[in-house]
């Protein structure tokens, strides 16, 4: 599918959309006018699609620095009357947090979703945390959709609520939702035109202690009001399969995993699948309650949905046996299959597993350990770290890594990376080990990192005089979640020409004296480069760049320039350098003799050099087309 079918203005046409690309196209059906992100997944779809239809849409798009910054230019264009939506991952709204609760109290003008892209059994993250508890700690409406199809449209109705009385609306998707794909049915792409102008409020939005003290109380009138509509809403539903006679509560991913399980075994089974998840809808859930005897809660990571069923039936006093997380019977922890809800079931209906599940052996496939692509710029970078550690005779280096592509070079041959928490954090950690510690220390920072948040842990660590090493690797994108533009670059999130920050200017502004700046093909200027930085008494900063090398070979490619190289047998002294330490994943050895795959070698040629091959065996093969 082409990003541009997603403007078609006709409905009851069906396009194969991914659960973000329907988020997109649902954003334009709510009529959207202003949408911000910070790039992770499992979110970052969604921005790559709006970057390259925002401007056709008439929809205003950025890339921002950091989730905070994009949650305050949403809140700022929402309170101005423009429907606005803030997107990012389960821990982008940890960065989000401080604005996003105080705009609960001050209400919107105009609709805001702020979506929470989770990710359960953490396949791209540094940890798994349920953001549903956001919902309920800033009081704020949470909607949960289960598929593609319910993303676009539950996003419509998501609009509505947040207007309904004004207050912002937490949409939560999770991995498997944003991910799965399916035949998505469009509507009607809103249309009207809003106006766009802020009005003072008499200090509605100005959150001082005065206002605040009365605006919390109005708060909590607006989620009592909001109560009855979610035991309304049509995103709840009823699901009848059988007799009907075992109840069963879900929201979100787990209902699809449920769902497989009661048609595989034809369970008779009640469902109420709830999308509209807080308000807890209490009045429906308590009938649902009273005319069921088991209840069952399916449920990812926290016991959310359980603990607020627990809480009405003991109100309510309805004496249903309730089964879930809290009793053990499910996990805690990770995404959840039909397989891991079918043992649970079994444990308490008390039937015996399907062969399907198990007894059939399922090949696991070879562990692979996540390695750099072939001419990633930040493989030649860890490899001289490593050189000139060893060339200085450095002990007991600390190295404080941080959120990127760059954070694989933790593992083998390079091993640097002691201390990975949250985005920009490499920095304000190696301060932290710099006061502790007499250790040599060295900070990894990616470009779009530095500028998400490694700037005022840069002026934290200059302010108070600490010794550290500090390698921006700027391979000039956000490569990992996609290769969006950041502030470094001179461009916008729609293609348009930016502004250009740079990092060594921001850095010399900051009080950095030593930086030097490298390109990672050069191995003799880099070494030299980081040597200088390591013997310095301060704050020095080694800016390593060098494009990524998804980047370097579309361009290459595109201008026939492209390149592989070989290893001739006769020079080559099987040091096995190359192999061991530099660890291409182009460059292995096959019938004891050292080769390069043509098919993976993307002709950076720093492995032709000196410092990595010393008997300089490795040449250029061919100019191939």
């Amino acid at each position: 599918m082409k990003i541009e079918e997603l403007l078609v203005n006709e409905t009851n046409i069906e396009l194969f959309l991914l659960g973000n690309e329907a988020i997109a196209r649902g954003a334009l059906e709510a009529g959207v006018m202003a949408a911000t992100t910070y790039p992770g997944t499992p979110s970052s779809e969604v921005g790559d699609v709006l970057s390259g239809i925002s401007r056709k849409a008439g929809m205003y798009f950025e890339f921002s620095t950091n989730e905070k910054v994009a949650f305050e230019v949403a809140y700022a264009s929402a309170i101005s009357g423009l429907r606005s939506f803030v997107f990012m991952k389960h821990v982008g709204l940890n960065v989000a947090s401080d604005p996003f609760m105080s705009s609960a109290y001050t209400g919107i003008k105009a609709g805001l979703v702020v979506m929470t892209a989770d990710d359960p059994s953490m396949f791209s993250s540094q940890n798994e945390q349920d953001n549903r508890h956001y919902g309920e700690l800033a009081h704020v409406p949470v909607v949960e959709p289960s598929n593609p199809q319910e993303a676009k449209d539950f996003l419509i109705k998501a609009f509505e609520i947040s207007e309904l009385e004004r207050i912002p609306v937490l949409f939560r998707t999770t991995t498997r939702v944003s991910h799965m794909r399916e035949a998505v049915k469009l509507g009607p792409v809103k249309k009207e035109l809003f106006a766009s102008f802020f009005e003072p409020d008499s200090g509605r939005y100005m959150t001082l202690p005065s206002s605040a003290y009365g605006n919390k109380e109005k708060l909590i009138e607006k989620m009592k009001r909001l109560s009855p509509v979610s035991d309304k809403s049509d995103m709840n539903r009823i699901e009848r399969y059988g007799t009907g006679e075992i109840g069963f509560i879900t929201s979100g991913a787990a209902y699809n995993s449920l769902m497989d399980v009661i048609n595989m075994r034809k369970l008779d089974a009640t469902v109420l699948k709830l999308g509209f998840t807080y308000p807890f809808p209490e009045n429906l859930v308590a009938d649902f309650m009273k005319q069921h005897s088991k209840i069952i809660i399916v449920e990812e990571l926290d016991p959310i949905l359980e603990a607020r069923t627990r809480m009405v039936a003991q109100i309510k006093k309805i004496d249903s046996e309730i089964y879930g997380k809290l009793d053990g019977y499910f996990s805690m922890s990770h995404e959840y299959s039909p397989d891991t809800v079918e043992k649970s079931l079994s444990e308490i209906l008390g039937f015996n597993i399907t062969q399907h599940y198990a007894n059939v052996m399922i090949e696991e496939p070879a562990p692979r350990p996540p390695v750099l692509c072939p001419g990633c710029p930040h493989r030649a970078t860890f490899y001289a770290v490593k050189r000139a550690v060893r060339m200085l005779n450095l002990k007991n280096v600390i190295y404080s890594s941080d959120i990127g592509c760059y954070s694989l070079g933790t593992y083998e041959p390079f091993n640097e990376g002691d201390l990975i928490i949250s985005m920009g954090s490499s920095i304000g950690a190696a301060s932290g080990f710099a006061s502790a510690t007499s250790q040599p220390i060295i900070a990894f920072i990616g470009d779009s990192t530095f500028f998400h948040a490694g700037i005022p842990a840069l002026i934290n660590a200059v302010h108070n005089g600490e010794k550290m090493l500090i390698v921006v690797m700027d391979n000039r994108t956000t490569a990992m979640t996609g290769r969006q533009p950041n502030p470094g670059m001179p461009v916008k999130a729609s293609g348009e020409l930016a502004t250009e920050i740079s990092i060594e200017k921001i850095a010399r502004a900051i009080g950095v004296e030593h930086i030097s700046n490298v390109d990672p093909y050069d191995l003799a200027s880099t070494l030299q480069g980081i040597t200088a930085g390591l013997k310095y008494h301060g704050v020095s900063i080694v800016i390593a760049k060098r494009e990524c090398a998804i980047l370097r070979d579309q361009k290459m490619r595109k201008e026939k320039k492209w390149i592989t190289y070989n290893v001739d047998q006769e020079k080559c002294g099987k040091c096995m350098n190359c192999v061991e330490n530099f660890s291409c994943p182009a460059i292995s050895l096959q019938d004891g003799g050292i080769v390069i795959n043509p098919n993976l070698c993307d002709g950076c040629g720093v492995c032709a050099q000196v410092y990595v091959c010393p008997f300089r065996a490795i040449e250029v093969a061919n100019n191939a087309k």
